[in-house]
Formats: C-alpha cells, structure tokens, sequence
C-alpha cells in the first residue's frame, strides 16, 4: 500500500484522491456515483489505491496535530503551513501523503484505536471505516469498530448493521455480536440482534459464523443467498435461503417479510418511532407477516400492517398496543 503513495506522477493515486475529496465533500451527484461506482470496480488496482487514499484521509483526519508535527519536521520546504484535509489529499498532497504515509501513519496505527457508533430511533447513518470498508447502521443500534495495523475487530451491542468490507488478507474483518462471531476478509452482509435472537444473511463473498470463544455450537459457512438464524444461548442455528436485497432493504426505508412473526416486526417498528407498540397476545405476536412496510410514519405504517395480518391498534398511555381484529379476520 506504501508504494501506491511513492510516485507522486501516478495517476491512479490520484484520481483515488480526486474521488475522496468528493465524497466528503458531499457533492457527488447520481451520474458521478456511477461513474465513480464503474471506475472503483473496474480493476483491484483502483481498490487498493483508493482504500489507500481512504486511509491516509481519514488518519489526517483524526490525528491532525500529530501528522503536521510530524510533517514540519521533515519537509518544512514542500508541504504548505495552512494545509487542510482537502490538501492533504488532493492532486497537490500526493506527495504530502506520501511523507505522512512512510513517517507518521505507522506510528498511529500501531496502537488500536476503538471507536463507539450509536443510532437513535427513527435514525439511520453511513459511514466509511478508516480500512475503506462501508458500514450502514439501522435505527436503535450500537456499534462498536477497533482498527490497528493487524486488527480489524467489531462488537454489534444490539440493533442491525451491513457491512460492505474491503478486502485485505492480512487483516481478517470479524464482528461479534452475541455469543457468535462474524469472519471475513471481503464481502457484503447484515447482522441484526435484537432481543437475544440474531440473523446474518450474505450480499456477496463468503463468512463465516461461529462460537464466541469458549461457547457452544457448529461453525457455518455462509455464502451470497444465505441467512444464519439463531438465538442467543442455544448450541442450535439454522441457515435458510434469503433474498440479499430484501434484507438490505432497510436502508432505503422498506423493511420486507416472508414467514416472519408479528413480533419480530413490532420490534423492527420499535426502532423508528417513539410511541412503542407492544403485543399481549403471544398467539397474535407469532403470527406469520409477509409483505413490504414503507416507513413513513407510524400510523399509516400500522394500517398498511392490519392489511397482512388482521389486527388493531388501541391507544393507551404507555403506547400502542396491537390486538387481534376479529371482524377483519378469514
């Protein structure tokens, strides 16, 4: 990855660079995306210097006051004193990044450096990891990233979460959530645990899911088209075909069922919105639901709800509660 950053007339260092200073300046509009989207798969090549333009940026970022000390000290003559992030790495802070690159970032990255994501209800959030991977949290979720030179370790503490992870061999991607742990080196997936019962289907690549050390139970094997079920306790899981963007279908504020209970919808809901909805009817709350809920607000939500399955919402002080619709049910 160093190398990438030796030749300051290497034009794919550049373009990467180019790219990132778009992205986070937010100015990348559709057509560009795509553009953006066709040049980033169109070779490993582009991956790896892009992941390491990532790097570079998003280290300046956090570690600002070490990187100039330690830039003034070493090239005083060729990097500007005013320099900001766009400089750093734009077309002119090639080779800027280059001295930070080969002096300072192994510095930074020799320790692990542990980062806390949190979402509120009714919010979601995007983000880029300092390795190039996407990470997509849904509402109501706690995340919680370690990086370090040989570390790329996660811990899902509760909600629902894809990643989209960069390749690289030599730093395995595992997430931890539960008592099982999710394994990869370059894939895309979701992850959701709530309330002890935890799922992971695979977009693309291959994990692997296994025991927390110590714990109980088979490792899996997951591959694009697969859902891991299990529940939080048990030696048991069980894979199932899934539909990759169904799952993901979350991020775009659709949330898709086939065969799954009321329950597990109502704890869905109960992420995006403030009034809690609850359910006193154990046989209502496993009531098989399939179909798509848009989430726009919550009461047009739960009539959209009593068509899949016949129910009715009573208001009460502590929130809603769905009860079973006998006029409505076939």
């Amino acid at each position: 990855m160093i190398s990438v950053w030796r030749n300051k007339d290497d034009m794919r260092s550049e373009r990467a660079a180019e790219w990132i200073v778009r992205l986070e300046s937010g100015s990348l509009g559709d057509a560009e995306a795509t553009t953006f989207d066709a040049w980033l798969s169109a070779t490993p090549d582009n991956v790896a210097a892009f992941d390491a333009a990532l790097s570079i940026s998003q280290t300046f970022a956090a570690n600002a006051e070490q990187v100039a000390a330690g830039v003034s000290q070493r090239q005083r003559r060729v990097i500007r004193p005013a320099m900001d992030r766009r400089y750093f790495v734009g077309g002119a802070g090639i080779a800027a990044a280059a001295i930070v690159a080969i002096a300072v970032a192994p510095q930074i990255f020799s320790t692990p450096i542990t980062t806390t994501y949190v979402t509120a209800k009714g919010e979601k959030r995007s983000f880029i990891l300092a390795d190039g991977s996407r990470v997509d949290l849904n509402a109501g979720t706690r995340l919680t990233v370690t990086l370090a030179r040989n570390v790329r370790s996660l811990n899902l503490d509760e909600g629902q979460a894809v990643f989209d992870v960069a390749h690289d061999s030599d730093r395995p991607f595992t997430v931890a959530v539960g008592d099982r742990v999710v394994r990869v080196v370059g894939t895309q997936f979701d992850v959701r645990r709530r309330d002890g019962k935890l799922s992971v289907t695979v977009a693309r690549g291959a994990v692997e899911v296994r025991p927390q050390d110590g714990g109980i139970g088979e490792a899996f094997r997951l591959r694009p088209g697969q859902r891991l079920d299990h529940t939080e306790g048990a030696s048991q899981a069980r894979v199932i075909a899934a539909e990759p963007a169904e799952v993901l279908a979350w991020r775009t504020g659709r949330l898709v069922y086939r065969e799954q209970s009321l329950a597990d919808v109502v704890a869905d809901l109960n992420q995006q919105w403030a009034t809690s909805i609850r359910i006193d009817d154990p046989t209502l709350a496993a009531t098989p639901v399939s179909g798509v809920l848009i989430l726009d607000n919550q009461d047009a939500v739960i009539r959209r709800l009593a068509l899949l399955v016949p129910i009715r919402a009573v208001r009460s002080d502590a929130g809603l509660v769905l009860q079973r619709d006998s006029a409505s049910d076939r």
